[in-house]
């Protein structure tokens, strides 16, 4: 029998996963894991939870909720050989779109049981992490408009989260009427840049914007480098622009976007910008430094996926 720890987030999605948890374990059961469960309290909470099984030699921790808790339990298995499976249940899941699963919906009912079965027997993947200012991140990191918008929404009431996206873009408009952008210092690896932004976002995959659109559309997991995309502007007419290149897939090519590959880079601002990671507030600053932590994480990935995200060969 293989240990391992069911974490889920009793906040997260739009109703709550508790009644549904049996069922995740039974799909478990059956393929031969054998499952213990705890209800977080936050996302510290988390954290430590997922550390403590890495510590006892856990084989996997799945981790159910939305992308925010993907992260604070993955900031836990940094280093170890405990792997992390994702059962998606929260409001936006980017990572569960990355990796091609459909997310606990009403629309999707029996996504847990289904995900839970692919994972059983999925191989692992080890990914790379990312620090901000020594902080984990297993997605994003950003600083501006898009933290600003998630500082506004973060936390939500779960009757919110019904009206997720049409909420979010009501919030990041607002948002970007009253943000006019930051002078930054970019230094990437031997680049250094210098510019007027209306945000900086370090990418470790190929998903953003709630998992609407693809920002970096040939990012892999585990190649030792992430992307540091620079979005110049000032108003809300700049915001508007980068939103529909973005989605249309046409920033790759504007003048007005540039990507800066990095293993380690520094970001300063004569001004204090709000920091967002993994979706996530965290607290911001005038200065950020980001490195890249090679292949920190190992995680549970459908085998499309890992084919398709991973360049080195995934493990059983």
């Amino acid at each position: 029998m293989v240990d391992t720890l069911l974490i889920y987030n009793p906040a997260a999605g739009r109703f709550s996963v508790r009644p549904f948890v049996g069922g995740i374990i039974r799909v478990l059961n059956e393929a031969g894991w054998r499952v213990e469960v705890a209800e977080t309290i936050n996302g510290r909470h988390a954290t430590q939870l997922a550390r403590q099984s890495a510590t006892e030699n856990f084989s996997a921790v799945f981790a159910i909720g939305g992308d925010g808790t993907v992260g604070q339990v993955a900031a836990g298995l940094i280093g170890s050989q405990t792997a992390l499976g994702v059962l998606p249940a929260g409001t936006s899941n980017v990572w569960a779109r990355e990796i091609g699963l459909n997310a606990f919906t009403w629309r999707h009912l029996r996504s847990f049981r289904e995900n839970a079965r692919i994972l059983a027997r999925a191989p692992i993947c080890a990914v790379d992490l990312g620090l901000c200012n020594d902080q984990p991140f297993l997605m994003w990191a950003g600083i501006g408009l898009d933290a600003l918008t998630v500082r506004k929404l973060e936390p939500r009431k779960r009757f919110e989260k019904y009206l997720a996206v049409p909420h979010y873009f009501a919030t990041a408009v607002w948002s970007a009427t009253i943000w006019h952008g930051m002078n930054l210092r970019v230094c990437a690896d031997d680049k250094r840049v210098e510019g007027h932004y209306l945000l900086a976002v370090a990418s470790n995959i190929r998903h953003y914007l709630g998992g609407l659109a693809e920002i970096s559309p040939h990012a892999y997991l585990d190649d030792s480098e992430m992307d540091l995309w620079l979005l110049s502007g000032e108003n809300l007419a700049d915001a508007f622009r980068h939103f529909f290149d973005i989605t249309a897939g046409r920033h790759v090519t504007s003048d007005q976007a540039r990507c800066l590959p990095f293993r380690n880079a520094q970001i300063e601002s004569e001004t204090p910008f709000s920091l967002q990671m993994d979706g996530e507030p965290m607290l911001g600053g005038r200065q950020v430094t980001l490195t890249v932590v090679p292949q920190a994480l190992r995680v549970l990935m459908p085998s499309q996926a890992a084919e398709r995200l991973c360049g080195h060969k995934a493990t059983g």
